[in-house]
């Protein structure tokens, strides 16, 4: 599929979480003229905590997304909280791909959007980076947990779940955070006289309007598999790879079962 633009975030390359198959397997069936990497691409945080993880799945994204930027594509990137040291790079070209530090990005339809990936605007991050530190350590442990919760769904036939997604929906302090963060975010694309804002950070994917500015956030790469793309007369629409890929493996299943009947006959 073609699209004008796809945006992109909180892949965390470099940890066991990061859903690297399923993201080469979108970049390889899905293509664009823009592409906007938002924030944490690679997590440094584990890296200096736990040392170097760099699977061949993970050098193969980087190596994917440096090929889209060879065959002509424009690659922007806006570091995060987690890949905060390519702030000090910002102006810096990388085998075609731009490091900003936020971009304006104007869509087909004229609509103007702020993107960026939104950790300066996470109070915890800026003002208690222990605090941030901590719960990125507990989030670790959470997809540890999942990873080993999944194994068993999986032998019982089940879909996967998300332990710390259903966590943040669950606990009224995470709900109320998302719910603030929103709104600081808008509020700031307001200030800018921005019609919207695309951002990252939380790993809660959403697109929705707040008090007539758009808010859309890209997700991430370690749970949900969720991008958001451009199409050709500039509506934004997000994408759960992850589930698509889930009903195309179904779909499959069920060609396969009515095939059977006929192959006996």
């Amino acid at each position: 599929m073609k699209y004008r633009t796809i945006f992109l975030s909180d892949i965390h390359l470099g940890t066991p979480g990061c859903q690297a198959e399923l993201l080469l397997d979108f970049l390889r069936r899905n293509d664009a003229d823009n592409y906007y990497l938002v924030g944490d691409i690679i997590d440094a945080w584990r890296i200096r905590r736990k040392g170097f993880l760099w699977p061949q799945a993970h050098n193969d994204v980087v190596q994917a997304i440096l090929a889209k930027a060879h065959d002509g594509a424009r690659v922007h990137l806006i570091p995060g909280n987690h890949d905060e040291f390519l702030r000090s790079y910002l102006g810096t070209h990388f085998g075609g791909i731009e490091v900003v530090k936020t971009a304006d990005f104007i869509a087909a339809d004229g609509k103007r959007y702020l993107v960026t990936h939104g950790d300066q605007f996470d109070s915890v991050v800026v003002h208690a980076k222990w605090l941030a530190h901590l719960g990125d350590r507990t989030y670790d442990f959470m997809l540890w947990l999942n990873t080993r919760i999944n194994r068993l769904r999986h032998l019982w036939g089940g879909q996967y779940w998300s332990l710390s997604k259903w966590a943040k929906h669950q606990v009224k302090q995470a709900v109320n955070f998302i719910s603030e963060y929103e709104s600081v975010l808008t509020a700031e694309a307001r200030r800018g006289g921005y019609d919207g804002v695309i951002c990252g950070h939380i790993h809660s994917a959403a697109i929705r309007d707040i008090d007539e500015i758009s808010y859309v956030n890209t997700g991430d790469w370690v749970e949900s598999c969720t991008a958001v793309v451009e199409m050709d007369d500039g509506r934004l629409t997000l994408i759960d790879w992850a589930r698509a890929e889930r009903r195309s493996r179904h779909r499959s299943r069920r060609a396969r079962r009515k095939e059977k009947p006929l192959q006996n006959a």
